[in-house]
């Protein structure tokens, strides 16, 4: 590092040339001094001057009370001896924060809503009452001034100016140069740091601000801010006042008596010209119930209030007089009038609810802090008051609202403002992407509280780290079982209300959720071919299961109708087996994600290879040989719309279905793509997959076919007979036929073969016409021989 010689210092200080646009900004003061080689050495710093005389380079720069400005600058000059010098090496600089930016960051940048300055504020207040309570218990004369603990706040709407006050353990001067002259400085860190590291600091104690920058959120709305403290440890009272925009801040003594207080902090907040709307009491009073209603300190607020009285009124003297001839008794009128006064009101309740004890709270204190928290009318299904405590400390209280929201789908939008995040009783937010809550439970409401829940510097962003993925996991547990007390209820309407209102957000849980399959498949509630009036559970469905079932068996459908009437159920229902019918979009793919129920696996009915526990090899075998021509005289006029035809074992009266492949989509499947707005048509071809044509050999058309394929394999009809056979299947198994029309032209031709002249009348009699009118043509009779039967001719 190159140093100056004392010489050279004193040529740069008179220099007017380029060094000169450095000290109109700042000027360099010397840090310290030495002497090497027989001259004094200074190290130069750039510090902020503004409105000061230059120092005395001798004078000594008190470092810890000043900020600093831009980059550390060292002289790099070369002394006058440069062959003395040591080699020139890399300098090392060390970072250092513009305040000006700083505050800028802080102001723009730090929070996303202005509004949360009163929060701040008020949180920095409480943390000065519960540091006085504290720390009075020790010593008792710091409350010797003034015993109330609380917090005041008072507005002047008409010049915009927030006044906020507390009787908290106020600063000296060298706290407010420590706590409020150096940003993100955190009284309250230092303070809980203290009680960690002293011995006999057992309690517990819910200070709240630790970040230090909680006061300059003041400076979101405010363009100057002056602090008015006093602490019962000093007899004089000070004033802070800063800025907005200015590097520096001023500190004084407050020797104006009228301005004094007992003891505390008020804060006078002169606000920007566009954010002077804070400044009414109405907005105060709302900030307060939103974000602070539960600050465990009284806050009152500056209100105007009125109260009625009767006063007298003067008459008009004609209607007086036309009084006094009505009446001889003497009347005086009077009007209420309303008398408006200003006076202090509670704004906040001292006890949450979910602070108490469980056994204390009734059932219409918890449906009436759910109807006022969450501007609700109707009571909530069902609540959930707990603490969880160990590893990660905080109450909760939950509730299932009676009905869903309406004006949007929560299922797609997990910003639902249903959960409100409180870190010692202060409202942080509820504005959550799915942090505490999985967006298939975005319909649960209720508050969550805690102690050491990892924020960030704002408080409004919910930090991702182990303990929140703790908390999330005990909040969705307790979501459960408060959802399986409901369905466990003597009222099985409750619970048929709750299915109405939020099923599809239980079936997005088990596409969302592998880890809680088991806590939400047995909330689950489907219609099936024994139960279309009324939906069963699978523990249900699993108890009717037949002895020698294996498999739980579904069919997806638009309709309980059309899942009723399909072929693929014919032999199903010979045999007594109950077939859940997914009839809602999401419930095809809900049911192959959870893939089994208590060792059971899901099947579908409309795939191939269906298996219900009645295989006869030998009979198959039988089946084989006897069809099996057949089914490649089918397959090579089908050509590749099947993947091949096979003799069918779910069928019994149908003649014939088309079955989709193992690992392809569904029929019903299909249909939901196609209905895509932004369905992508190649996938659609390559998740359709193969599809197989199943016939039932015992069905007459089968046996027709199966004799004209033996007969004349090239015969026109028959042919036709196929690919009408193929279409008919197509519709009744669901699929969609690609050319309608043309469908339809072989329906007519075929009932037009069928219907020819089935319902005509006999041809009339044609009978010659008498040339006479009026009289009746002479037929002649024509004689016929009578021959014996046994008569050979």
């Amino acid at each position: 590092m190159h140093r100056l010689s004392r010489r050279s210092v004193s040529t740069i200080l008179r220099s007017t040339g380029s060094a000169s646009r450095y000290w109109s900004a700042a000027t360099a003061v010397p840090l310290s001094d030495s002497v090497v080689d027989g001259e004094a050495k200074f190290r130069w710093y750039s510090v902020s001057t503004t409105g000061r005389e230059i120092p005395n380079k001798t004078k000594q720069l008190n470092l810890k009370h000043t900020y600093f400005l831009g980059t550390r600058y060292e002289s790099t000059a070369a002394e006058s001896d440069s062959s003395s010098s040591p080699p020139s090496v890399g300098e090392k600089y060390e970072y250092q924060a513009e305040v000006s930016r700083l505050m800028d960051l802080i102001v723009n940048s730090l929070y996303s809503n202005k509004e949360v300055f009163l929060r701040e504020l008020i949180s920095n207040a409480s943390d000065a009452l519960d540091k006085l309570r504290f720390l009075s218990v020790t010593d008792s004369e710091l409350l010797k001034d003034a015993a109330e603990l609380d917090i005041r706040i008072q507005t002047d709407k008409d010049n915009g100016i927030i006044t906020i006050t507390d009787s908290g353990i106020g600063m000296t001067r060298q706290e407010l140069i420590d706590c409020l002259g150096t940003i993100a400085q955190s009284g309250t860190a230092k303070f809980l740091q203290a009680l960690k590291d002293s011995k006999d600091a057992g309690a517990d104690n819910n200070l709240i601000g630790q970040f230090g920058v909680g006061f300059y959120s003041a400076f979101l709305v405010a363009d100057r801010v002056v602090v008015s403290t006093k602490s019962p440890r000093s007899d004089k009272q000070y004033v802070w006042e800063g800025e907005a925009n200015a590097s520096s801040y001023t500190i004084r003594e407050d020797t104006d008596p009228e301005n004094h207080i007992p003891r505390g902090t008020r804060l006078t907040l002169y606000l920007k010209r566009d954010d002077k709307g804070f400044a009414h009491p109405e907005r105060i009073q709302k900030l307060l119930k939103n974000y602070s209603q539960f600050v465990s300190f009284p806050i009152y607020t500056w209100q105007e209030k009125g109260y009625t009285k009767e006063v007298e009124v003067d008459e008009d003297p004609a209607e007086a007089k036309k009084d006094e001839q009505d009446d001889t008794t003497e009347k005086k009128k009077t009007k209420t009038v309303v008398e408006k006064y200003w006076d202090w009101e509670l704004s906040n309740e001292t006890q949450p609810i979910w602070l108490r004890n469980p056994k204390e709270v009734s059932t219409e204190d918890y449906n009436e802090f759910y109807k006022k928290t969450f501007n609700e009318y109707l009571e909530p299904l069902a609540s959930s008051h707990f603490t969880t405590e160990g590893e990660v400390e905080f109450r909760s209280i939950l509730y299932v609202p009676a009905i869903a929201s309406t004006g949007k789908d929560d299922i797609v939008n997990p910003k639902t403002k249903n959960i409100r995040l409180y870190v010692k009783r202060v409202f942080i937010s509820d504005d959550f992407d799915g942090e505490l809550f999985p967006r298939y439970l975005s319909f649960v409401k209720g508050v969550v509280d805690s102690n050491d829940l990892p924020l960030n510097v704002s408080r409004e962003i919910l930090q991702e780290s182990r303990i929140v993925r703790i908390m999330r996991k005990r909040l969705v547990r307790k979501a459960f079982d408060m959802i399986l007390g409901i369905s466990m209820s003597e009222n099985r309407e409750d619970y048929e209300k709750f299915w109405d209102n939020f099923g599809k957000h239980l079936k997005l849980g088990c596409i969302e959720d592998r880890e809680n399959h088991k806590r939400i498949a047995p909330l689950l509630r489907f219609f099936s071919s024994q139960s279309e009036e009324e939906m069963i559970s699978l523990d249900e469905y699993v108890e009717n299961m037949k002895p020698e079932q294996k498999d739980i068996y579904y069919i997806a459908s638009d309709s309980i109708t059309s899942a009723r009437s399909t072929p693929f159920l014919e032999r199903l229902l010979e045999k007594d087996l109950e077939v859940l019918f997914l009839v809602d979009p999401i419930d095809e793919i809900a049911i192959q994600n959870l893939k089994s129920y208590k060792e059971k696996n899901f099947v579908d009915i409309t795939k191939e290879d269906l298996d219900l526990g009645d295989k006869n090899e030998e009979k198959e075998k039988i089946m084989k040989q006897e069809f099996g021509q057949t089914c490649d005289w089918i397959k090579k006029r089908l050509g590749d719309k099947v993947a091949s035809v096979q003799i069918s074992n779910r069928l019994s009266s149908s003649p014939c279905v088309l079955v989709s492949g193992k690992f392809g989509w569904s029929a019903n499947m299909e249909r939901l793509m196609k209905s895509q707005t932004v369905g992508d048509m190649s996938s659609l071809e390559f998740m359709r997959g193969r599809r197989v044509f199943e016939i039932n050999p015992e069905h007459e058309i089968i046996k027709n076919l199966t004799a004209a394929c033996r007969s004349n394999q090239d015969d026109e009809d028959a042919l036709r007979a196929v690919d009408l056979l193929y279409d008919a299947a197509l519709v009744s198994s669901g699929y969609t036929p690609e050319d309608p029309a043309q469908l339809g032209g072989k329906i007519y031709e075929m009932m037009g073969m069928a219907l020819s002249g089935k319902w005509s009348p006999p041809p009339e009699v044609q009978h010659p016409v008498s040339s006479q009118p009026g009289i009746p043509e002479i037929l002649e009779a024509e004689v016929v021989e009578p021959v014996q039967a046994d008569e050979q001719k």
